[in-house]
């Protein structure tokens, strides 16, 4: 199994201090935790892309690009990229830049998006985004794979024996597709032979199950083997402690503050209490010991070779969040890396010299 840590740059007063930082002390804190992240072993480090309050997430490749300037081994993602909102022509261009400065390091996860301000900015509503994001889909692959593109399409202008620069190091890139409701984004990576990542954070497991093993049929109805199907899923929250009642209690204000997030921007509320966020939600907070089970059992109806976790200390201090990563690193990812063997991310294929699918 391979481990991701990942932030979507929320930029709002600290739940412990109540400080609320400069929006470049935050985004230098998230290269820093990028470079953490490489130091414990972790296999990558994603960046979201959001263009609404609190985030600040709204340009991954640039962010990513510092990252990859001061690391050297990490996998770099997005989380997702919306390409709904993004001119494919421009996204090639900024992603394929990034694939050669961080020496083919690069994956991409790719989503539709979500929220208001999609409208007010872009003018992208629900009625067309997924019709955007499977025509930006569709134009990013086809500049990617090849140097001259002919094409047209709905939402931009037609290309001929366009030229998109600079040719990327990757020859192929892996697109995961993000979903957390939508068929349309499974069937797309299905029909395309991509992996998809399930967000599995909003809700207990059963309807993200629902929509993995959908993949896997139309995976085998498009005619790939089955073996080949890749599957990687969130988590909705992540602490661990040396004992379960020491993790829940200082995870209890991280709880506590997303909660009254969720109420005031009217979100689902799904989990009342931390108890009951730990138990049926895919949150990771425990001791290594449930922390190891808990995936374990995601693992029998996912299958899923890929996780990511919380890159930010999220309402505990940076003391306990520092120790939780070094334990995950110590007494869990160990474990479940040897019980539940997993396919090269881009970068380790980079490194051990074959070509990742």
């Amino acid at each position: 199994m391979k481990f991701l840590l990942l932030t979507l740059i929320a930029h709002h007063p600290d739940p412990v201090t109540g400080e609320k930082k400069s929006p470049a002390d935050r985004l230098r804190e998230v290269v820093e935790a990028a470079e953490l992240a490489e130091q414990l072993g972790f296999d990558g480090f994603a960046v979201g892309e959001r263009h609404e309050d609190p985030f600040i997430s709204s340009s991954p490749p640039v962010v990513l690009s510092n990252i990859a300037a001061r690391t050297s081994q990490i996998g770099l993602f997005t989380a997702v990229t919306t390409l709904s909102l993004l001119d494919p022509v421009r996204a090639f261009e900024d992603y394929s830049t990034l694939d050669n400065l961080s020496g083919g390091r690069l994956e991409l996860i790719i989503g539709k998006g979500n929220g208001a301000a999609q409208a007010e900015l872009f003018h992208v509503t629900t009625a067309d985004q997924w019709d955007r994001n499977r025509e930006g889909y569709e134009l990013f692959r086809a500049l990617w794979d090849n140097d001259h593109v002919t094409w047209s399409g709905r939402f931009r202008p037609s290309l001929v024996g366009a030229k998109a620069l600079p040719r990327p190091l990757q020859k192929r890139i892996r697109i995961w597709h993000g979903s957390a409701t939508s068929r349309d984004s499974v069937d797309l990576a299905a029909r395309h032979g991509d992996p998809i990542f399930s967000a599995n954070v909003t809700y207990p497991i059963e309807p993200y199950a629902d929509l993995v093993q959908h993949y896997r049929r139309q995976w085998e109805y498009y005619g790939h083997r089955p073996e080949d199907a890749l599957v990687g899923a969130g988590t909705a929250g992540f602490h661990i402690a040396p004992t379960s009642q020491q993790a829940i209690e200082e995870y209890r204000l991280s709880f506590e503050t997303r909660l009254a997030f969720a109420r005031r921007a009217g979100l689902p509320v799904v989990f009342e209490s931390i108890e009951d966020f730990v138990d049926r939600s895919s949150a990771l907070v425990g001791s290594p010991q449930q922390v190891i089970d808990k995936v374990g059992r995601y693992h029998q109806q996912l299958g899923h070779e890929v996780i990511h976790l919380s890159a930010d200390a999220d309402g505990v201090t940076a003391g306990q969040k520092r120790r939780s990563l070094e334990l995950f690193q110590s007494d869990v990812a160990p474990v479940l890396r040897a019980e539940f063997p997993s396919r090269p991310l881009a970068a380790q294929s980079l490194l051990e010299g074959v070509v990742a699918p």
